[in-house]
């Protein structure tokens, strides 16, 4: 009975199979200790490179080691505590739930008050920059660690919980994509913990204390450095806030826990998205106000897009009479909801993370659909597929196939717009993630025209436009 349930062998391997898992592996630290040592630099210039090498030994430190754990240690008691609710996700291949305690927004309220206490107590937030390399080494650590026992542990799960992704037989690819879906120690997800907690937190006390740092050295903070902590905390609280939306994600639903978003979530976001913080402390910039106005603008654009339409994506696939929705309320007949233009079973859409495991578990994909609609509501422009379902082509999802990814894009800019224009170093991020959403959604359209075949081809030419309108 159960071998029905089993994960087939993964036959598409991605990043260039084991070989591009390899070098994954290697070259995604490197990136972050060169891009960190290159930020230390004066001319903080790409080109010069190698930057200059620290001893291997200065990079190691006992006391930031514990440090760490003692991070992630209060962010698991957090997790663990019986605030907030409890609820499912998503049907596995198994026809089970797993149920999940969505408490993030609470325990980032617990942290500010426990960092908070610590800086009256006489803490010394810059602490976190001076000791830069060794807690991102530290971190290094860690996530290799987890990773070798994620795997381990995978050797041991029943094949149903393992990974659709990282389920090739090849042990280099498993243990980068990750070979089990969801591991589990008892109720503690490990996976689920990890995509917001540590890494996503860190990243916002890891920018407050770029802040502090630059506030020691030249008496008050700049108005670019309050840009950038504003605006990315603005993100961080978004996505603690809306918590539950991260179940739908690719992470969640469809990638095993392995090294990539192991080391995505416990070194790399909060080491490189905090990137232009952390330049601003050696490189500062001066913003006129004119300036500082219209990044702030740029960056509620860019935000307004990104959450409006998540947001309607998500109120459409919980209720598609809503009248935020249809601008009326309609009868509707309790089929199941559907959406993402992913490919789904639960009656709960799939979504992907923007940051594809090395980032922050954001919302994703593109678009709603209905299944087995026999009620179409007015005003909501559908296509009719031969799964029986209907893809959704109104609102921001008739406009562009990603708007988030838009969204997302815009405020990437408005981050590094702060930090001038003289250096390449601050815009990583704006090169990286563009890259990142255009392979996101190149792995989107494959499946999408896989799955619905002649109705995904005819949504493209209604919607022609990937990510950029007009260019893209």
């Amino acid at each position: 009975m159960m071998d029905r349930y089993k994960i087939p062998r993964t036959k598409e391997l991605e990043f260039g199979g084991p070989l591009g898992a390899m070098i994954l592996i290697f070259l995604m630290p490197a990136t972050v200790f060169y891009l960190l040592l290159t930020c230390r630099t004066e001319q903080a210039s790409v080109l010069n490179f190698p930057p200059p090498l620290p001893p291997l030994s200065t990079l190691w430190s006992p006391h930031t080691f514990l440090l760490l754990l003692a991070w992630v240690g209060l962010q698991a008691a957090l997790y663990m505590l019986p605030m907030g609710k409890v609820t499912e996700g998503i049907v596995l291949r198994d026809k089970s739930r797993l149920q999940y305690r969505i408490n993030a927004f609470h325990a980032m309220g617990v942290t500010a008050l426990v960092v908070g206490a610590g800086l009256a107590a006489g803490l010394r937030l810059s602490y976190i920059y001076d000791h830069f390399l060794q807690l991102a080494f530290s971190a290094l650590l860690l996530a290799f660690g987890l990773s070798f026992l994620l795997y381990f542990k995978s050797l041991f799960a029943p094949e149903t919980t393992l990974a659709p992704g990282g389920n090739s037989g090849n042990p280099i690819y498993d243990f980068f994509m990750g070979h089990e879906l969801n591991p589990r120690i008892g109720s503690f997800d490990l996976k689920y913990f990890c995509e917001l907690r540590p890494g996503l937190l860190g990243w916002a006390l890891v920018n407050m204390a770029m802040l502090v740092k630059e506030t020691e050295l030249r008496g008050s903070p700049s108005l670019a450095m309050l840009l950038v902590n504003a605006f990315q905390l603005l993100y961080v609280v978004d996505a603690l806030w809306n918590e539950e939306a991260i179940l739908t994600t690719m992470d969640i639903v469809h990638d095993g826990f392995g090294f990539m978003l192991t080391f995505g979530d416990l070194a790399w976001v909060p080491f490189i998205y905090s990137l232009q913080a952390y330049f601003l402390v050696n490189h500062p910039q001066k913003l006129s106000l004119p300036m500082a106005a219209g990044i702030l603008l740029l960056n509620g654009v860019g935000y307004c897009i990104f959450r409006s339409a998540n947001s309607q994506k998500n109120t459409f696939r919980r209720n598609p009479n809503d009248p935020r929705v249809t601008g009326e309320l309609q009868p509707y007949l309790g089929q199941e909801l559907y959406g993402g233009h992913g490919v789904k079973e639960s009656g709960v859409g799939e979504e992907r993370n923007a940051n594809g495991g090395l980032g922050n578990g954001r919302e994703g994909e593109n678009g709603c659909y209905v299944g087995n609609a026999l009620l179409l509501l007015p005003g909501l422009k559908t296509i009719p597929t031969a799964t029986g379902r209907r893809l959704l082509v109104s609102g921001w999802w008739g406009f562009v196939r990603h708007p988030n990814y838009l969204g997302d894009l815009i405020m990437a800019l408005a981050w590094s717009l702060p930090c001038g224009l003289t250096h390449v170093l601050p815009y990583f991020y704006v090169f990286y993630f563009t890259v990142l959403l255009i392979h996101r959604e190149a792995r989107d359209e494959h499946q999408c025209l896989r799955k619905y075949g002649l109705a995904w081809q005819e949504y493209c030419q209604r919607v022609p436009y990937r990510i950029f309108p007009y260019l893209y």
